[in-house]
């Protein structure tokens, strides 16, 4: 079973993915930082492919990427570090990039690897759900790679509906329509769509991200769905003088609020 489905099944008090850009703050920093997280309570790694182009992406992890790629991170080299990961690790994690260097890399080349890393799912918010289904479906079951697919305030019913049946692991709820890290509380606006998205029948848990910053922000999260995405608030913590990045007290606080 994919570490995804084992993990949602099995987390009575609700996951919490962390992400992280590869690369970011240095280039070698993927591995100790996935440890640090995971002993301070993180159940879930989302790693960010550097991109030049991030359109989902706000200033925050745009800036992470643009010195990830300064550092010299490629997808290839991003391959390597992950197996590194795998030697200490059987956290659940999931890659999140966007579709041209996918290709760039050759999609089906690119499963083959994140499968040998033992990658357990991949979100690329600009991969028509038509094109995957028509072009990349089958090469995904080949490799045991979950598609997780993006869903927003604006996703019709229909298209909700849709976009579960193709994805597998968990449907990712933004919780705006708007780029990551520019929200830092929920409107009641908010509160009704995450109510909408519960009460929906969905065959996939739910995961939210975007705009949780807070150890309140995670509870209100946790009252809808079965984990919470943290994306630029954690990446706006890294402390690179820090030998721990200042990941243990980020996440203390995230967690218990201390």
């Amino acid at each position: 079973m994919n570490r995804i489905d084992l993990l949602l099944k099995e987390a009575n008090n609700k996951v919490v993915n962390i992400y992280l850009t590869a690369g970011y703050p240095t280039f070698e920093s993927i591995v100790p930082i996935i440890q640090l997280l995971e002993q301070n309570g993180a159940t879930m790694i989302e790693v960010g492919i550097p991109f030049s182009d991030p359109l989902a992406d706000g200033p925050v992890i745009q800036h992470s990427s643009k010195i990830a790629l300064e550092n010299g991170m490629t997808t290839e080299l991003l391959f390597h570090q992950l197996k590194e990961v795998r030697k200490i690790s059987q956290i659940p994690l999931v890659l999140m990039g966007y579709l041209n260097p996918v290709i760039q890399f050759g999609v089906e080349n690119f499963l083959k690897n994140a499968s040998e890393c033992e990658v357990d799912g991949l979100i690329l918010p600009d991969l028509p759900p038509e094109i995957f289904e028509k072009d990349y479906q089958h090469l995904f079951e080949k490799y045991n790679i979950y598609p997780i697919f993006l869903v927003t305030p604006q996703t019709s019913e229909e298209r909700l509906h849709k976009l579960d049946s193709l994805s597998k692991g968990f449907v990712y709820a933004v919780s705006s329509s708007s780029t990551t890290g520019k929200n830092t509380g929920f409107t009641d606006e908010h509160l009704q769509y995450f109510k909408r998205l519960a009460s929906a029948g969905l065959k996939n848990p739910l995961m939210i991200g975007f705009g949780i910053s807070t150890h309140q922000s995670l509870q209100t999260v946790f009252d809808f769905a079965s984990g919470a995405i943290i994306g630029s608030a954690f990446i706006k913590s890294l402390d690179q003088k820090k030998t721990d990045f200042g990941i243990p007290a980020f996440m203390n606080q995230i967690i218990n609020d201390k």
